[in-house]
């Protein structure tokens, strides 16, 4: 059995057919869906498809750093009144983003150092986003680290250096499907990290891992990765999915 961490399949990729997508899911041996809000546009979708399917999709509340504008604290009280209204399994998605634009590097680090307040408050994990920002993002959470802070950074790209930061810290590596790319990288890095802070997630609907590339993804397709991963590892695919899910239940629905 696998978790998907991280998967967006609240949004109007899968308004079609979501319930095939679920049901693919559950046939490829995935137990649980954690659902990574984006911004107050998506909350109303997400809360559906938990309500829809549950104990199998479980949502979190967040701001991700690409919707980060000026507005941001407006939207951060929004996120603050639902993590007081109700339970969620973390924080998310949360975190910087020096890809996509750097106009509002400030009010992404003053909200993502807010959310991981949250976190603390409220003893769940923060899931986070460090596209092209993980060094920056390592020195935020050494700013703000607190002995209940955890979580996971989400599509881990790293270095082995990096990795062994974010392990000592006491924080996970979410694998993807940028660990199945011919050349991606991961394959040197991957037997380097620590197996008990790794987790498997697709981001669905994005990067999806080969051979599907560049078409839709979806939980189901999370196999495809356990596989890669257990090749890189020369281990079986069995010992991938009992270590990865042990983690993710370990972070997430710890009681």
């Amino acid at each position: 059995m696998l978790v998907d961490t991280h998967a967006h399949i609240f949004l109007e990729e899968f308004s079609e057919d979501i319930d095939e997508v679920i049901q693919r899911a559950m046939e490829a041996g995935i137990e649980k869906i954690l659902l990574p809000n984006i911004d107050r546009n998506t909350i109303d979708d997400m809360l559906r498809i938990e309500q829809k399917y549950p104990n199998y999709c479980y949502a979190m509340m967040g701001l991700h750093p690409c919707s980060v504008e000026r507005d941001f604290e407006k939207q951060l009280y929004i996120v603050e009144e639902w993590l007081s209204r109700r339970s969620f399994v973390a924080v998310g998605e949360i975190g910087t983003d020096l890809y996509w634009d750097k106009t509002y590097w400030e009010q992404q680090k003053e909200a993502f150092r807010i959310q991981c307040g949250f976190a603390i408050e409220h003893n769940i994990p923060v899931v986070i986003h460090c596209r092209e920002s993980i060094d920056e993002t390592i020195h935020l959470i050494r700013e703000v680290m607190d002995k209940n802070l955890r979580g996971v950074f989400h599509c881990f790209t790293g270095n082995v250096n990096q990795g062994k930061i974010i392990a000592n810290l006491g924080f996970h590596m979410g694998l993807g499907g940028v660990s199945t790319f011919k050349n991606g990288g991961l394959d040197m890095v991957i037997p380097e990290l620590d197996r008990s802070r790794l987790v498997l997630e697709t981001d669905s609907p994005y990067l999806s891992p080969a051979p599907e590339r560049g078409k839709r993804n979806e939980p189901s397709k999370l196999k495809l990765i356990a596989t890669r991963i257990s090749e890189i590892l020369d281990i079986p695919v069995e010992e991938v999915a009992a270590v990865t899910t042990k983690n993710a239940n370990d972070l997430f629905f710890r009681s």
